[in-house]
């Protein structure tokens, strides 16, 4: 298991990340909103505050993901799901979300938002050619292998 530094930003009793299950990929996080609600309105996307940041390790990243209960009971994800937090940025984690639904979506302080993951990350080094080897789908893309 890989330690990560975590930090409260405003209330200390502000419970941390957690797995909910033994088998979680992603640790649940929740909003804080310091007003103790917001609304979101249809189409409406904001960026939720975690109460929290971290030092994620060199060669990691962790990604924001949105939960799927939210999405299926509420209609409220992530405009940019995965997001990523880079091992070098120390802010406070943010989480934009987005109501997808018909109608108003009100957020509560404390509310579990998204699932955030831990992931090790592969760098490249760009190699310049003129030729790529050949694939049988070749350039096809956009369902072009079926449905």
């Amino acid at each position: 298991m890989k330690l990560v530094k975590v930090k409260r930003l405003r209330d200390f009793d502000w419970p941390l990340p957690k797995y909910k299950t033994d088998g979680a990929a992603g640790m649940d996080i929740q909003a804080f909103v310091e007003t103790g609600s917001l609304t979101l309105k249809p189409m409406e996307r904001k960026l939720v505050p975690t109460g929290f940041a971290v030092e994620i390790p060199a060669g990691y990243e962790i990604q924001i993901r949105p939960r799927s209960g939210l999405a299926l009971k509420q209609g409220v994800s992530m405009v940019n799901a995965p997001g990523t937090i880079d091992s070098d940025y120390r802010g406070e984690i943010g989480v934009i979300l987005i109501n997808l639904g018909n109608s108003d979506f009100e957020l509560r302080h404390g509310a579990r938002i998204a699932q955030m993951v831990l992931a090790p990350v592969t760098r490249c080094k760009w190699i310049e050619t003129e030729d790529l080897e050949e694939t049988r789908r070749g350039d096809g893309g956009f369902g072009s292998t079926g449905n």
